[in-house]
């Protein structure tokens, strides 16, 4: 049933991906230049991850506890952000809006449902939170770099030109510190549910 239903997560994220890919071609981009243009995003990048990892899961190949834990909280991250600062910011349509739905919606709510449903648990530590919180950590600068190197930043929250230094740090700071916060309830959660060993 894991299996089944890692398979099921795979496909709408590799649909939400594909669908996403097809129509940034149909605005008239090459396939370069979509393929630069959609590594911007936090959202895609993360779908990847999820797609690549449910894909293994569904091929009956074993992943970390650790590994699922971060994976989890990050496309979580990409559905609390979506709903609670991006959504309604761009009217969208046809491929747009199904790619939409997949990739905010569908897939983070049905990962955190596999992760609870099927999971190991009992193994998480109270450090993983600090090393999951380098990716989004990483993607900050990466993402700054090339907003200001060509104009145009993934997200609002982190457009320097119109909130400067001071604005970016501040969201940033407090979607981290719910980031942070979210990963040791996670852990906690955990170990709530499975057999936590004795110490770190």
């Amino acid at each position: 049933m894991a299996r089944l239903a890692a398979a099921l997560i795979a496909l709408s994220a590799w649909a939400g991906l594909s669908v996403q890919f097809q129509s940034t071609v149909a605005s008239g981009y090459s396939v370069g230049e979509t393929l630069w243009i959609l590594l911007r995003f936090f959202t895609v990048l993360t779908n990847i991850g999820v797609a690549v990892t449910m894909s293994l899961l569904a091929l009956g190949k074993r992943v970390s506890p650790s590994w699922l834990g971060g994976l989890t909280l990050a496309i979580l991250l990409v559905g609390v952000v979506y709903m609670t600062l991006l959504r309604g910011l761009l009217e969208l349509s046809g491929g747009a809006l199904l790619a939409d739905t997949l990739l905010h919606k569908a897939t983070p709510v049905l990962v955190t449902f596999w992760w609870l449903a099927f999971a190991d648990k009992g193994s998480l530590k109270w450090r993983d939170p600090l090393f999951w919180a380098i990716y989004p950590l990483i993607y900050l600068p990466y993402a700054l770099t090339r907003g200001a190197a060509e104009g145009i930043y993934a997200y609002p929250f982190i457009n320097l030109a119109d909130l400067g230094w001071s604005g970016v740090l501040a969201s940033c700071g407090m979607i981290t510190l719910a980031f942070l916060i979210a990963g040791f309830g996670l852990v906690a959660l955990d170990r709530k549910l499975g057999v936590a060993p004795a110490a770190d």
